[in-house]
């Protein structure tokens, strides 16, 4: 059975897709869908965006869809940029753009001072019908410089205190045993079989 991942965004893609190896399903990406509209992200929180893709792709397509949306959050900043995370330099700003805004956000404050936590909220949606949300956190702290080269976003000035060492420092091994994603497509993991069986006998 096919699980539609309601992202254009590639990197985001591959990593669901890698994530979810093993689900018993087949996940397929938005691209085999060109001529499908832009969603627009018209939510005030992650589940409500993540929701709103779903519903209209699986709408659309008639698969069964998982629509995602995830972010930073940065105490210091009140929460910001959140679910403007990927365009909070502005849209079709770079992931460099954004990480340098955050910097600037934050310049002069101690790393004590710098504490973030990333979510992430999936949303399941078959024919328009949302069937099941989930959320995942992950906390750190956001760094005084980048450092590392792994994953994208705002991973090299998003510390592990654990490991001392931000998410692209510690690459993508480390990073989908405890990010905010990981976390969430662990719950959504559990979910599947059930739902593989529900959809059967429907």
């Amino acid at each position: 059975m096919d699980l539609l991942i309601a992202t254009r965004n590639k990197k985001k893609y591959l990593e669901i897709k890698q994530l979810l190896k093993n689900s018993g399903f087949k996940v397929i990406s938005l691209g085999l869908f060109p001529d499908l509209p832009e969603v627009k992200e018209t939510g005030k929180s992650f589940k409500e965006n993540a929701s709103i893709k779903a519903r209209q792709v699986s709408r659309l397509t008639g698969k069964l869809t998982l629509g995602e949306d995830s972010g930073l959050c940065v105490n210091a900043l009140k929460g910001k940029p959140g679910i403007y995370s990927s365009r909070f330099a502005g849209l079709h700003k770079s992931d460099n753009d954004n990480n340098k805004k955050l910097l600037d956000s934050l310049e002069g404050k101690p790393i004590s001072k710098r504490k973030a936590y990333y979510v992430c909220a999936l949303s399941l949606a078959y024919k328009g019908k949302v069937l099941k949300t989930f959320e995942g956190r992950c906390r750190g702290l956001i760094g005084l410089e980048e450092k590392g080269s792994s994953g994208f976003g705002y991973d090299p000035l998003f510390i592990i205190p654990a490991y001392k060492k931000t998410f692209a420092q510690l690459g993508l091994k480390v990073k989908h045993k405890m990010s905010h994603r990981a976390n969430a497509l662990k719950k959504l993991k559990d979910y599947l079989p059930r739902l593989k069986s529900e959809l059967k006998s429907s």
